[in-house]
C-alpha cells in the first residue's frame, strides 16, 4: 500500500492499493456515509431537442460518492464502492448514485469524520508489508492440496484425493506414488510458475519427504524455492489448517498476519477448553472486563466492525480506546480464513486477560 498523502485535520488519506491484500484492508477501513474519491467512468448523454434519449457518451471522471456499500470481489482483483455523487464535473448530476470499481494501481482519496487509531495503524502496517506469500504443498498417500497464504487468509488452489496401492504391493506402488508426485509437480509448477513465492511442504511420515527428493531430481529450480519441510497429521486442506493452528509454519511465516490471527483464536479456545477464567467472549462480557482494565489482548472479528451499525461501531471503537488507554492490544482477525470463522461463532469479539474476574 502507497500512502500518498494523509491530513487527518481535513479528514482524508489518499492511497494507492498495490496488491490483494491492500484490497482487502481498505475494504476493512471504508464504512457506510465515508466519502471516496477517484477516477471513474460514467455515461454522459448530451442535452438537445433533437437528441436521441438513449444515445450516450461514456467518459472518464474524477467523482466523489457517498459510500452506502462495499463488496471486494476477488475473482477480479477490484474493491466496487456502490453510493451517491457527493462531488462531480457539473456534466454529472449531484445525488445519482454511481459504484467506483478501485483496481491495483487505483489511487483513491477516502474521507472520514473520524480516523479511528486501529485504520491508521491497518494502512500504515500495510504500506510496511513486504514479505512474500508462501505457497504450501499438503500431502499424505490419501490427497493433496496447494494453496498461497495472504493477509487475509489462505487461498486454496487445489485439492485432489488419490488411491494408491497398499504397501505390500511395492512394484504397483512405487509406479503410482511416482505418477502422483508428477501430478502434484505439474500442479504446483502452475502456481509456483505464476508468482516464485517461496514454498513450504507439509506432509504425514515420509510421504513429504520422499516428495521433495522427487522435486530435487524432476525440477530442481522449483526445489530451490523450498524454505521448510514439517510434519502434520493429515494432507490436503486439512493438513494447511492444521499447521497454521498449531503455528508449524511459524519459523517461514513468522511476519504472516494469518498466523499471528489464528495463533490468538487458538489461545482463546485452549483456555476456554479447560475453564480457564482469563479469557471472555460476548460483547458483555469483554465489556465487563475492558471496565475493570482485565484485557491483554481485544480480539474482533473484522466482519464485526465492518457490518454493524454505525452507532454499534461507534461504541466498539470506544471499546477499542479504552482497552488501548488501559495497555492492551488490539487485533482484528480476518473471517476469510478458519480462525475468523471460529471468533464469529463465539459472538465475533473476545477477550484474553491478565487476570480473572470475579
Amino acid at each position: 500500500m502507497k500512502i500518498v498523502e494523509k491530513n487527518l485535520k481535513k479528514g482524508f488519506v489518499k492511497v494507492v492499493p498495490e496488491s490483494l491484500d491492500d484490497l482487502w484492508h481498505l475494504y476493512n477501513i471504508i464504512y457506510k456515509n465515508d466519502e471516496v474519491y477517484a477516477y471513474t467512468t460514467r455515461e454522459i448523454k448530451p442535452d438537445g431537442k433533437y437528441v436521441r434519449p438513449d444515445r450516450g457518451q461514456r467518459v472518464s471522471v474524477f467523482l466523489g460518492v457517498k459510500v452506502e456499500t462495499v463488496s471486494w470481489d476477488k475473482l477480479l482483483g477490484r474493491l466496487r464502492i456502490h453510493g451517491t455523487v457527493c462531488e462531480a464535473p457539473e456534466t454529472v448530476p449531484m445525488g445519482v448514485h454511481h459504484t467506483l470499481n478501485i483496481a491495483l494501481n487505483t489511487p483513491a482519496t477516502i474521507v472520514k469524520k473520524n480516523w479511528a487509531k486501529h485504520h491508521l495503524e491497518r494502512l500504515e502496517r500495510a504500506s510496511r508489508t513486504s514479505e512474500k506469500p508462501l505457497i504450501i504443498v499438503s500431502l499424505d498417500d490419501e490427497s493433496y492440496a496447494i494453496a498461497t497464504t495472504a493477509q487475509y487468509g489462505v487461498e486454496e488452489k487445489i485439492e485432489e484425493r488419490v488411491k494408491l496401492p497398499g504397501k505390500l504391493e511395492t512394484e504397483k506402488r512405487t509406479l503410482a506414488t511416482k505418477e502422483y508426485f508428477a501430478k502434484v509437480l505439474n500442479s504446483l509448477r502452475q502456481t509456483w510458475a505464476a508468482s516464485h513465492y517461496p514454498i513450504v511442504v507439509i506432509g504425514v511420515g515420509f510421504v513429504k519427504n520422499d516428495f521433495v527428493k522427487f522435486l530435487q531430481a524432476e525440477s530442481p529450480d522449483i526445489a530451490r524455492s523450498i524454505v521448510d519441510v514439517k510434519s502434520v497429521n493429515n494432507g490436503g486442506v486439512a493438513g494447511i489448517h492444521e499447521a497454521l493452528r498449531a503455528g508449524v509454519l511459524l519459523t517461514a511465516t513468522k511476519r504472516l498476519r494469518v498466523v499471528e490471527e489464528t495463533k490468538v483464536v487458538e489461545e482463546i479456545l485452549k483456555r476456554l477448553g479447560k475453564g480457564e477464567m482469563t479469557v471472555a467472549y460476548g460483547a458483555e462480557e469483554v465489556e465487563k472486563a475492558a471496565r475493570h482494565g482485565a484485557v491483554e489482548k481485544l480480539v474482533l472479528a473484522d466482519s464485526f466492525l465492518r457490518e454493524v451499525a454505525d452507532e454499534k461501531r461507534l461504541a466498539v471503537e470506544d471499546l477499542m480506546k479504552e482497552v488501548e488507554q488501559k495497555g492492551g492490544e488490539i487485533i482484528v482477525v480476518s473471517t476469510e480464513h478458519e480462525a475468523g470463522t471460529k471468533l464469529v461463532a463465539l459472538g465475533s469479539i473476545a477477550a484474553l486477560l491478565r487476570f480473572p474476574l470475579s
